[in-house]
């Protein structure tokens, strides 16, 4: 156990990641020692930032919190506290079953964790972060919280309405970034498209793109959790001429069968998806898709599935995610529909739908194989060093490997690498020439 020194440990998504990495700094400025994730806590203090999407999630954040009790009751570190979504929302039934805990703090109340420990926060470097990630790429919040109610959903139950940034914050972030060493951002909301109606009356997710591709050192934007209705049209302009925001849309589309859809409450239906993903292909020709779609809602038969898998078929996304779906209390699904679909044949149908796009996903990078793409190095891993084109985010999608063989290779540099062959979701390649 080392004096001064605390353990963040993350769950869950990218937003919870800026959060902690927000924490780490201030604790920092009050002179703590900080390790992100470490494979073994050896601080005198651990603070768990939590994830409550769904079932797996909450249980994975349960789980961690018991191990970094048992941790404490061996002697191992003196006080866990406990933030995040899950201790957001069940703050007083974790109090109670995990009394190990020296404190819970919600999503949005974690800057008492300072003054429980007898420190300040500094409100004049609120918005200074300590990178987790490699230095070259940083995750961007625009905003915090929902104003949808997927039926699904217990983010908005957590959250709260959607608050956005505004742009002038965010744009003096990325340029604070950017004087760091950030090159490339992952633009992230909770949804991405709804960004500015609360602070401008209007999507202003255009705007602030625009103005993020103009700040000097910006290599590559790439933009995160977009949603399907009323998607402003006006970002795919930007997404084409402008050369450093990457062609790369996350936009989850949880399902195509039309009944399901308005079951879910996504305002959208079979023939609107279809119209949207054809007209950004031809705005944005090049555009990679990153879909989440989700397995064994309440009324999805065996005819649905099917429907969902030849939308696959036909839609050929370059990436895709899946899950299964997982009741939610409190949400709309829960109280208005038996969750009815076995266990057994959600996985089933997860398994069938993830093959299918292993298929697709193999096809689509084979067909790049002879051409030369630009790719930044992240990490040298092996007999190879390791990195990512434009098409591809951190940690969620295929990368590209190159031999080490080829000579040393720089961290956070571009190379315009020819790929040479692929398998089915990575790239293998060798370099032309350095593109930094």
């Amino acid at each position: 156990m080392k004096r001064d020194t605390i353990d963040v440990i993350t769950m869950g998504c990218s937003k919870n990641l800026v959060d902690s990495e927000k924490l780490i700094r201030q604790l920092e400025l009050n002179g703590y020692r900080v390790e992100h994730d470490p494979e073994d806590p050896h601080g005198e203090i651990a603070v768990i930032n939590t994830c409550g999407f769904i079932g797996d999630a909450k249980e994975e954040s349960i789980n961690t919190i018991l191990e970094f009790c048992k941790a404490k009751e061996e002697g191992r570190l003196r006080r866990v506290y406990v933030m995040g979504c899950l201790s957001e929302r069940y703050f007083k039934e974790l109090k109670k079953e995990i009394p190990q805990v020296d404190k819970f703090y919600g999503k949005f109340n974690w800057k008492g964790l300072l003054s429980d420990l007898g420190k300040s926060f500094d409100e004049s470097r609120a918005n200074e972060r300590t990178l987790t990630t490699p230095k070259h790429y940083a995750y961007l919040k625009i905003s915090e919280g929902c104003d949808r109610h997927c039926a699904y959903c217990a983010i908005p139950i957590i959250t709260g309405k959607h608050r956005s940034r505004p742009i002038e914050e965010i744009i003096s972030e990325v340029e604070h970034l950017v004087a760091r060493g950030v090159k490339e951002f992952q633009v992230i909301a909770q949804e991405l498209t709804f960004y500015g109606v609360d602070l401008y009356g209007k999507r202003c997710i255009a705007q602030l793109v625009d103005k993020m591709s103009r700040v000097k050192g910006v290599r590559w934007i790439r933009l995160h959790y977009a949603y399907p209705t009323s998607f402003p049209m006006d970002l795919l302009t930007v997404m084409r001429k402008r050369k450093n925001v990457c062609k790369y849309l996350d936009i989850a589309l949880q399902h195509i069968n039309s009944t399901v859809l308005s079951n879910m409450c996504r305002h959208v239906d079979s023939e609107q998806t279809y119209q949207l993903l054809r007209t950004i292909r031809e705005a944005v020709p090049g555009i990679h898709l990153r879909t989440t779609l989700m397995v064994g809602f309440p009324g999805e038969g065996e005819e649905e599935f099917q429907e969902l898998l030849e939308f696959v078929r036909k839609a050929r996304f370059e990436r895709m995610g899946a899950f299964a779906y997982s009741e939610e209390e409190g949400t709309y699904a829960a109280r208005h529909f038996k969750d009815e679909v076995p266990d057994e044949v959600k996985h089933e149908r997860l398994s069938k739908l993830m093959a299918l796009q292993q298929e697709i996903s193999a096809e689509i990078q084979a067909g790049k194989v002879g051409q030369t793409f630009s790719v930044v190095i992240d990490r040298r891993e092996g007999d190879y060093f390791v990195g990512r084109t434009e098409f591809d985010s951190p940690e969620v999608d295929p990368e590209v490997l190159i031999p080490v063989s080829e000579g040393q290779l720089r961290k956070g540099c571009f190379y315009e690498v020819r790929i040479t062959d692929a398998d089915d979701f990575d790239l293998y390649g060798s370099v032309v020439r350095n593109n930094s």
